[in-house]
């Protein structure tokens, strides 16, 4: 009996020059924790509005995995979100997310994400979000991409400096009982910064419908 692909998700694939980014898997997850137990940055710093690598060492896994099930669960045409595991020569080194609310009418995406400390300082980042940004622009049909950084997490100000992000105002959180400045950025599609390289994407007419991209 024929019937439409259950999880049409599994076949997607962005390819870059040194980098694959496929949506996540669970044996890709268990990667994934492994990386995130190396370290993703100096315990000193906190770069993330939602402080998950400060999670008791004992419970990280677990809870890791629990979120990227229940995001996985969650996902609508009305609200999508991607978790895209990111490797290099086969292996994975960090995550790249790509979310929409109400795509088919706003045409807006966020994005965010880390890499395993090992792996920063090496343009891996800079790569895999123009990755991401080019398959909302060029394959989506996206008009807007929204990001977020806090005042000193530099390196990935530097990331939206070069794509061609621009400041859209602040908000002051509290992060590790002190107040820290969230500073919201945005990029039209006239004035991403593309890279020298074209994306190569495989999968994607299976996953038009269920990313209001049809």
């Amino acid at each position: 009996m024929n019937h439409p692909e259950s999880w049409p998700l599994r076949h997607l694939v962005l390819r870059t020059p040194r980098l694959e980014l496929r949506p996540d898997d669970d044996a890709g997850l268990l990667e994934l924790v492994d990386e995130a137990y190396r370290g993703v940055h100096p315990p000193e710093r906190m770069p993330f509005l939602v402080p998950w690598t400060d999670t008791d060492p004992r419970e990280l896994g677990r809870r890791m995995l629990q979120h990227f099930w229940a995001v996985r669960s969650r996902l609508t045409p009305e609200r999508w979100s991607i978790n895209f595991l990111v490797r290099h020569e086969g292996r994975v080194i960090g995550e790249q997310e790509l979310s929409a609310t109400d795509f088919r009418v706003v045409r807006e995406v966020e994005t965010g994400s880390w890499l395993g400390m090992r792996h920063q300082g090496r343009g891996f980042g800079t790569e895999m979000r123009a990755a991401v940004l080019a398959f909302a622009f060029d394959h989506l049909g996206a008009v807007r991409a929204r990001s977020a950084a806090f005042t000193d997490n530099l390196a990935s100000h530097r990331v939206s400096a070069r794509l061609g992000y621009r400041p859209d105002g602040s908000t002051w959180v509290a992060r590790r009982g002190e107040p820290a400045e969230d500073v919201r950025l945005v990029l039209d599609a006239s004035g991403f910064v593309r890279p020298e390289w074209k994306l190569e994407v495989e999968g994607l007419d299976a996953c038009r419908g269920l990313l209001a991209a049809d």
